[in-house]
C-alpha cells in the first residue's frame, strides 16, 4: 500500500507544479506589452493568452495527465522556454 500512496503523492505534487507553472506563464503573458510579441517574431498576445488560458483550463479540469493535458504542458513549456526569453530580451531596460 505504501507504494500506491507514494505514487499518489508524487502525482499530486507534479500536477500542482504543472498548474502553478501554467498559471505563472499565463500571468506573465498577461503583463507583457502587446507590441513586443510581433516584434520578437512570436504569435500575438491574444493568441498566447488563448493558448495558455486553454492550457490552464485543461489542467484544472483534467489534471494535466491526459492527451490535452500534455498539449497544455507543451504550450506552457514553449512559452516559458522560448517566448518569454525573447520578450524579456526585447523589453529589457538598459
Amino acid at each position: 500500500m505504501r507504494v500506491f500512496q507514494f505514487e499518489s503523492t508524487l502525482m499530486t505534487i507534479v500536477t500542482l507544479v504543472v498548474l502553478v507553472a501554467t498559471l505563472w506563464a499565463f500571468v506573465d503573458a498577461l503583463t507583457r506589452r502587446a507590441d513586443a510579441y510581433p516584434a520578437a517574431g512570436k504569435l500575438t498576445k491574444p493568441a498566447w493568452l488563448l493558448i495558455l488560458g486553454l492550457a490552464l483550463g485543461v489542467d484544472l479540469i483534467f489534471g494535466g495527465f491526459s492527451i490535452l493535458g500534455f498539449v497544455g504542458i507543451v504550450a506552457m513549456l514553449v512559452y516559458l522556454l522560448d517566448v518569454r526569453p525573447a520578450l524579456s530580451e526585447l523589453t529589457r531596460r538598459r
